[in-house]
């Protein structure tokens, strides 16, 4: 006699049920095609890069119509049916909001990851792929929380991304969509990188 152990098969949930799940969840997730994924816990790297972005992004934005925002703001990809949380992202002008919610916008410029050990192929393959779908998005940067690294993606043509890697603490890492650098230096101020 065989016996045939059938996996159980995820429950879907729609994009209203995660809405309101989050609203009273103790940690976020992010939500992919009726399926609900935990997000991993920072460390205090990954953090400390978040905070010195999002102190030179609004500093050099403050009196412009570009708006900054950190992880604890939503994308909404509708045409995968994807909500994901940015580490930073930045708007030009008017942010546009989905369905009035001021936790949820659609229509990032630039969009910032800073790396995890358990998150960065899925950060550099499909998450990447995700976010192209967004008719305003036109730069990632993907930063090594660890090492002097960051790897900026520009967009140059609807199916053409050109690709630059940063690795010396001298070198400004310049977006090529707005105007605005920022050294290595800053990223990693106060960071506690990994020795060769």
């Amino acid at each position: 006699m065989t016996i045939t152990l059938e996996t159980p098969k995820t429950k879907y949930i729609s994009p209203e049920e995660y809405l309101a799940s989050e609203e009273i969840a103790e940690y976020k997730n992010e939500y992919i095609n009726g399926e609900i994924i935990p997000m991993t816990g920072g460390t205090t790297n990954h953090n400390q890069i978040i905070l010195n972005l999002i102190a030179e992004l609004i500093y050099k934005f403050k009196t412009s119509d570009y708006r900054v925002y950190s992880e604890n703001v939503r994308v909404w990809l509708p045409q995968l049916q994807i909500y994901t949380y940015p580490d930073v992202m930045l708007v030009a002008e008017e942010v546009e909001y989905y369905s009035d919610r001021n936790d949820t916008i659609t229509n990032p410029q630039v969009i910032f990851e800073v790396l995890s050990p358990s998150t960065q192929s899925y950060d550099r393959q499909d998450k990447f792929d995700y976010y192209r779908t967004i008719p305003t998005f036109k730069e990632y940067l993907l930063i090594d929380q660890n090492r002097q690294r960051i790897h900026q993606f520009s967009k140059k043509s609807t199916k053409e991304w050109i690709m630059r890697e940063y690795d010396a603490e001298d070198q400004n890492v310049i977006l090529t969509s707005l105007e605005f650098q920022i050294s290595l230096e800053d990223i990693y101020s106060k960071v506690k990188l990994e020795t060769e």
